[in-house]
């Protein structure tokens, strides 16, 4: 359902949610540059960094689904301003963190505050905006999506020379507690279904999740029997989770949904692109920092030849020709960045930061039509009144691609040596394109099934 008011303008909505999706991103990022200082403050271990970079889409992907659900059945706003609030402690908190372990479960924390942003940020833009005015307003919202990368490292690094690597937590804290007041004022609401909100699924799956990705962190430093133990638990509670969903009134996923191969394939779509080309372009500083001996600003500064240009990309998707389907735009686009990944084997030892420019800026290219075409997708493949669920399985997946891709890059160049560091790389480039071709291919299989046309 559409709901709009005289007293809160489309426009007005749209700045609020750009801004707070911009912030979801920053504070997604705001490791990137500030990792070595952390490290040596805080004495983090190899499987200690991999979490403080893991631990806020961690977050995100566990609460994005309960978040939409919150948001479908107590109202968007409300769930997107407790987001925010919930965003302001938690940064508060991590800015005050004296050790490895607090700091990491304050990033969770901040990764289930950025849910209810990015879920119900989304969702909102679905309920205000119909048609051609949505396709507009995605593409604004995935541009805060590239800035929000892009302006992160280089705010978190300008910090970090100033008053450490807490300030970047303060800064967030601030503007959080600024854009809650905003969101309160200006954002309409939706109606609320009033059904009973399915906190068991919730849990099992943020339990589910957060098994998985411990055991994949813990692959390199644990035992075996720990890492089968929390494989086969994580594993466990997803499937208890699928059984509950299927039982529940209100189900925080409705599982029907990926009966239709828009939806499914947006979801694969989501998940590739998380796990490949935003996980490895978002250790690009830490391969210039620790591998070649840049600054953490100079490193920031880098990645813009990323980010940047997915911002400008992510404005200009909507001028494509409208016989290119949403669908045809995200595999053409997930095959870029793939071809934009693979170009970042080019980055050794022997080699200057240059060699990174021609990954990044290609990335830039296919990331910014690829997150347009995916906001677009994530709320047109789903009921009106679920809005917000899609938007919230979309950013699920991407969110849950990227903690794995994350923890599994850290992981490979956690070598001490500067061989072994990018001999890590390498094959982190590796598997992450095939990652994004295993991802084409999985739409391209769920394509195959009859679905209502795309819009």
């Amino acid at each position: 359902m559409t709901v709009t008011s005289e007293s809160h303008p489309p426009a007005a909505a749209l700045i609020i949610i750009a801004f707070a999706t911009f912030l979801a991103l920053v504070v997604f990022t705001a490791p990137l540059t500030t990792l070595e200082a952390m490290t040596r403050e805080l004495n983090l271990s190899s499987a200690g960094q991999a979490w403080v970079m893991g631990g806020m889409p961690l977050g995100a992907a566990c609460g994005l689904l309960t978040a939409g659900a919150l948001g479908d059945t107590l109202g968007r706003r409300m769930t997107f301003t407790g987001g925010l609030w919930l965003t302001v402690l938690s940064s508060v908190a991590a800015a005050l963190a004296t050790s490895g372990l607090f700091l990491i479960l304050m990033r969770i924390v901040q990764g289930l505050g950025s849910a209810g942003i990015m879920a119900c940020g989304l969702g909102l833009l679905g309920q205000i905006y119909q048609g051609e005015a949505r396709r507009h307003a995605a593409a604004i919202w995935a541009a805060a999506l590239g800035g929000g990368v892009a302006a992160g490292p280089i705010i978190a690094s300008l910090l970090l020379g100033v008053s450490g690597w807490a300030a970047i937590h303060w800064l967030i804290a601030v503007t959080s507690a600024l854009l809650a007041l905003a969101a309160r004022a200006r954002l309409p609401e939706s109606q609320p279904s009033g059904q009973k909100v399915d906190l068991a699924g919730s849990v099992v799956l943020m339990s589910g999740l957060g098994c998985l990705l411990s055991a994949l962190t813990e692959a390199r430093v644990g035992s075996a029997m720990t890492v089968v133990t929390l494989s086969a638990s994580g594993l466990l509670l997803i499937a208890i989770f699928v059984a509950i969903e299927k039982r529940v009134r209100n189900p925080i996923l409705t599982l029907d949904l990926f009966g239709d191969a828009n939806f499914a394939g947006a979801t694969i779509a989501a998940f590739a692109s998380g796990a490949g080309v935003l996980a490895l372009m978002s250790m690009v500083p830490t391969v210039l920092v620790r591998g070649l001996g840049m600054e953490p600003l100079f490193a920031a500064v880098v990645l813009v030849a990323w980010s940047g240009v997915t911002v400008i990309a992510a404005l200009a998707a909507r001028l494509l020709p409208d016989r290119f389907t949403s669908r045809q735009r995200v595999i053409w686009a997930i095959l870029g960045c793939a071809l934009a990944q693979f170009l970042l084997i080019a980055a050794d030892a022997d080699t200057t930061w240059a060699a990174v420019l021609p990954g990044l800026f290609i990335a830039g290219l296919a990331n910014g039509v690829l997150n347009a075409s995916l906001g677009h997708e994530a709320v047109q493949t789903v009921p009106p009144e679920r809005s917000a669920m899609g938007s919230a399985a979309n950013n699920t997946a991407r969110y849950l691609g990227s903690a794995i891709g994350i923890a599994l890059v850290s992981l490979l160049i956690a070598e001490p040596t500067v061989e072994g560091f990018f001999a890590g790389w390498h094959g982190a480039v590796i598997v992450s394109t095939v990652s994004s071709l295993i991802g084409v291919a999985a739409m391209l299989f769920v394509s195959r099934r009859g679905t209502r046309p795309t819009v």
